[in-house]
């Protein structure tokens, strides 16, 4: 696979090291030429001096190319700004990190499906160790074709979970109202402002994601 990473900060550099050591083909964009230069030495990978949150620059990156572009960089808004203009060039898929909980809802918002935040999943595990309870990882739960897609329920979307349009295969698990957890089924009901999480095939992601962008466009 080849892989875009955007900025050079501690994650990036790890999980480059990483793919590298898997094989993958790997680009690095950050906007530090002598940070590039020290990583040259260490990392066997491909560098492009710029700034990643430009469209002259990912560009430059190759998106027809590209199985996944990754950004990483040390500023939410910066990834979140990478994100957008990386899936209007057509990255194939997108992976955006936010460390600030409250950018959460804005990703979801925008349709950025992919996005972790490193201090909430790490701390969600140490609080289940405490607790005595195993971790999870996501990767074994879900197999396959398999996937989730969230969305935050629009004005229309109000009403029972069975009268939402979704594709045959797509199914409502969770909602998420405030800091309480819905587990869902077909009597529940949405509320304005919601964070919904289906079950589907990943066939069905493209479709879903336009639909959402288009809502939060309009």
């Amino acid at each position: 696979m080849r892989v875009v990473l955007v900025g050079a900060s501690s994650v990036a550099i790890a999980t480059a090291k990483i793919l590298l050591g898997r094989h993958h083909e790997v680009v690095m964009v950050e906007r530090d030429k002598t940070k590039i230069e020290s990583l040259a030495e260490m990392l066997d990978c491909g560098f492009l001096h710029g700034d990643g949150s430009t469209p002259a620059i990912l560009k430059e990156a190759g998106p027809s190319q590209t199985d996944m572009l990754i950004c990483l960089t040390n500023h939410d808004q910066d990834n979140i700004l990478a994100s957008l203009v990386g899936r209007s060039l057509g990255f194939q898929r997108i992976v955006t990190k936010i460390e600030d909980p409250e950018f959460q809802h804005i990703c979801t918002e925008l349709a950025l499906t992919d996005t972790i935040i490193p201090d909430m999943n790490t701390a969600a595990t140490l609080a289940d160790l405490v607790a005595g309870q195993g971790a999870t990882e996501i990767s074994s739960a879900i197999r396959g074709e398999a996937r989730f897609f969230s969305f935050i329920a629009r004005p229309e979307d109000e009403g029972g979970v069975a009268d939402l349009d979704l594709p045959k295969d797509a199914s409502v698990i969770l909602i998420y109202r405030g800091d309480d957890v819905i587990f869902a089924n077909a009597e529940t009901q949405i509320a304005g402002d919601d964070e919904i999480v289906v079950l589907t095939h990943s066939r069905n992601l493209k479709k879903l994601e336009k639909e959402r962008q288009a809502s939060s466009q309009g």
